[in-house]
């Protein structure tokens, strides 16, 4: 006797993951989820491990990772590898956006202050400007 898996309708999926159903119907366009088939009604149905997938959907993404590069990890885990390998290298990588980020921040931050330094509030000619402070570089 065949033991069938659990399948979850897509209401039940989006009230235990905490993800709206328009999304998973989005995220299974893009891949990164599959149906197991639907009902009479023509619900989607999902096996129990959806919920998983969703999880590291949504921690991936909280460490700024794209959807696209959450399905390539998936599609390296549905092929039965794991992608902690090409998630580690793919880390490494927006550490060092972040760095360049940063930088780009801090000159940012001190053009702003020079600007700010150097405020003057009132015009010499106000009808050829629209804020000296802006207009000087």
């Amino acid at each position: 006797m065949l033991v069938q898996e659990e399948q979850k309708l897509i209401g039940l999926v989006a009230k235990e993951s905490g993800v709206p159903i328009k999304t998973i119907r989005y995220y299974e366009e893009l891949g990164l989820l599959k149906t197991s088939g639907r009902t009479e009604g023509g619900f989607r149905l999902f096996r129990s491990d959806v919920l998983a997938r969703l999880n590291f959907i949504k921690r991936a993404q909280s460490l700024g990772l794209s959807l696209s590069e959450i399905k390539e990890f998936l599609n390296v885990h549905d092929e039965g590898e794991l992608p902690c390998d090409h998630i580690k290298i793919k880390l490494q990588e927006k550490l060092v956006d972040i760095d360049r980020q940063i930088q780009q921040l801090l000159i940012l931050k001190q053009e702003l202050e020079g600007l700010l330094s150097g405020w003057e509030s009132i015009p010499e000619n106000p009808e050829q400007t629209i804020c000296p402070i802006i207009e000087k570089t």
